[in-house]
This record gives C-alpha cells, structure tokens and sequence, in this order.
C-alpha cells in the first residue's frame, strides 16, 4: 500500500525503459545530438592520440596559416594556425576537455546542492522554506553573467574556481523545481502511509520522494550542461575563465577577435565548436525531455 502511488506514477516509465534504444534510435534529432556528444567527448578524452602537438607550442613561420582548402592552407595544419602559430586543431581536442569538465563537474555540483535543498525546503516547509527561497529570490534578481563576473574578479581566474563559481551559484533552478514537485509529493498516499507505519523523515525523502524527482532534475541538468558551456566560453572570452595559457574555446575565441579580416577561422572554427556542442546537448535533452515526462504517451 506505500509503495502504490509510487509504483503508479513510475508505471509508465517501465515500458520505456525497454525501448529506450529504440525510442533514440527513431528520433534522428536525438541520434544527430548524440552522435555530436559523442565526437566531442572522443576529441577531448584522445586529444593526445589524435593530434601530437603541443597546443602550446608556437611557430610564428606558420602564423595565421588558412585551413584546408583555402588559399595560402597548410595540409600540416588542416584547421589553420593562430596569430603565433598555434595549430587550431590542436587547441580545439584540448579545448574540448575544458568546456566538457567544466560544464558536467558543474552542474554535478549544482544539482545536488540544489536538489538537497528543494528537498529539505519542500518536505519542511514553514521558517526553511522561506529562508531557502528568499536565498533563491536574491540570487535570482542578480542577472547571471553580471553576478559571474564579480565573483570571479574575487577569487581570481583558474578552472577550479571558475568550476566551483557556476557549480555554487546554478543551484536555484532545481531547489526551485524540486521543491514544487516535492510539495505535491507530500500529501500523497504513499507518503501518509510510510508515515502511519513510522518510516521516519530522512526515510521518507530518499526513498519514497527522491525517486519520484529524478526525471526533473535529469531533464534540468541536461539543458544546464549546455548553458554552462556557454557561461565558460564567455568568462574566458573576457578574461575571468580559466588562466590564458590554458586552451579553451572561450579563449581561442578571444584571441581571434582581432583578426577577423585577416584570419576568420581564429573565431569561426571554436564558434562552430561551441554551437555544435550546445545543438547537440539540447537536441539530445529535447528527446530525454520527451521520455521521462510521464505526460507523454508512446
């Protein structure tokens, strides 16, 4: 009897389960969003196996070398090479694994921070609920970037504090969803039963109410992955990412600005790189959207 709602409202999810391979596999969008992960997650994980440069390393005789096929193009180089000739190629693997490690660590830190406190404040509610939602309140009339910026002109530029900055501060968008669905998860049966029999609080919230917020905050992460990427590009662009000798996409782009007439690809080929991943991501949490919410009927 206390588990029956709960077995209720994850019912429809069973069958899914069985056919989720199936269900992506008819979804081209979401096969093409995969597939583009995927190459990413690839080009970061053997940046050193495919390409043996430094990205680093710099060659002003091939300076602003045009990618392949373009006049002036080097096959040694089939991306191109920067203002000091560093080849792009190169810096893109590389800069690959900044902008995945920053936009998943990220939002791992931020979902479970705010998942936890929209639990607490849901389930609780009264004098917690308030404080935890007045703390969202203030965060929230702070516009992002703005809030991003001061911060980090704080605590100084480096991965592992613009990491910790974004996993700190994007907490407010699942403690605030996590909180509505757990208030009306409360009063339920399943809950009222576990509680008659004696189940205490903690028991209660992780066994009984955390299952039944999974899909949310999965569907919640899968869009903040993408929009995280971007916020690291643009702190990077401005100088408030990580530190310049590291290569990131943020930075090549910052980097390029310069020489748009005479090198376009300094700027167009980690643009690409950025939109691409972000298309991918939100192509790919539109299909996981579909799937998990129990309002679509297959």
């Amino acid at each position: 009897m206390a588990h029956m709602d709960a077995d209720n409202s994850t019912a429809i999810l069973k069958p899914r389960r069985n056919y989720l391979l199936k269900d992506l596999l008819a979804s081209s969008t979401a096969v093409f969003g995969l597939v583009v992960i995927l190459l990413v997650i690839f080009m970061a994980v053997f940046a050193p196996i495919i390409t043996d440069r430094d990205p680093k390393t710099t060659n002003l005789r091939a300076r602003l070398t045009a990618p392949v096929p373009f006049e002036g193009s080097n096959p040694e180089f089939p991306l191109g090479t920067d203002a000091v000739g560093r080849d792009i190629w190169t810096r893109l693997a590389y800069g690959a694994r900044v902008s995945l490690i920053v936009g998943f660590v990220s939002v791992m830190i931020a979902g479970t921070i705010g998942t936890i406190l929209g639990l607490i404040s849901g389930y609780f509610g009264g004098w917690i609920d308030d404080v935890i939602m007045r703390l969202a309140d203030i965060q929230l009339a702070f516009p992002f970037i703005l809030l991003m910026l001061a911060v980090l002109a704080v605590v100084g530029p480096g991965l592992k504090n613009l990491i910790l900055v974004l996993g700190l501060t994007g907490w407010v968008s699942y403690s605030r969803v996590v909180r509505g669905t757990v208030i009306s998860l409360r009063e339920k049966e399943f809950v009222e039963a576990a509680r008659t029999i004696g189940a205490r609080d903690s028991r209660i919230i992780v066994h009984h109410i955390l299952p039944n917020i999974i899909g949310p905050v999965i569907i919640i992460a899968s869009f903040s992955v993408a929009s995280t990427i971007i916020a690291e590009a643009s702190l990077s662009f401005l100088g408030l990412g990580v530190t310049p000798d590291t290569p990131t996409w943020g930075i090549m782009l910052s980097e390029g600005r310069e020489y748009i007439r005479d090198g376009w690809w300094l700027t167009t080929i980690p643009g690409l790189a950025i939109a691409m991943t972000v298309l991918g991501i939100n192509l790919l949490g539109d299909w996981l959207r579909d799937e998990i919410d129990p309002r679509t009927i297959h």
